[in-house]
């Protein structure tokens, strides 16, 4: 429950930001938000792939993605943008950042993760509590989205040129991506 409540906090942190920009701004850098929480099966799936015995204290410790945000932004100044702005919250601390944008992954995948710490306020306690949040541009969201769906639907046995296609299908996201901001800048 404590990281549903998590979730909660942060999303509307992000709403609330979206609107302000929506406001008071010529341009929002969130496009869209969502949120999920792990499903327990799927974390004690996790648990037994990473060895681990599953107590509540293991799963707390070593289990960072629990829940989960991803914001998706129009372009990639963006999304260090939002990053900055959260970072700078009182309340949020940042655990742990993975800049898969700076070095995307060797398939492609490109992304900023974050792991923050945010405080919940219960009745008889605060809990910090990690929540990871993917940030990404609408372009790397559709090409993560749909190679997740490739690779489940080969279930890992993909052929064998598949990944050399989703590499140049990646770096084309990335050109894009540029191609967009530089328009973007232009008409600022």
């Amino acid at each position: 429950m404590v990281y549903k409540f998590a979730v909660d906090e942060l999303m509307t942190k992000l709403k609330i930001l979206s609107e302000e920009f929506d406001f008071a701004h010529q341009h929002d850098p969130i496009e869209h938000i969502t949120s999920r929480v792990k499903q327990p099966q799927a974390i004690l799936d996790k648990m037994r792939r990473k060895g681990l015995q599953p107590t509540l204290a293991a799963v707390k410790e070593h289990i960072e993605d629990i829940a989960g945000i991803r914001v998706v932004c129009p372009f990639v100044p963006d999304v260090y943008t939002v990053a900055g702005i959260l970072g700078r919250q009182d309340d949020v601390e940042i655990v742990k950042t993975k800049d898969y944008i700076a070095e995307p992954k060797a398939n492609g995948y490109r992304s900023l993760h974050l792991i923050v710490r945010i405080p919940v306020f219960l009745s008889d306690r605060v809990e910090r509590v990690k929540v990871e949040i993917q940030m990404r541009t609408i372009a790397m969201d559709f090409w993560a989205a749909v190679e997740h769906k490739l690779f489940y639907k080969y279930d890992g046995e993909a052929p064998k040129d598949f990944a050399a296609e989703l590499l140049v299908a990646a770096e084309t996201a990335a050109d894009l991506d540029a191609r967009m901001n530089a328009l973007h800048r232009r008409i600022r």
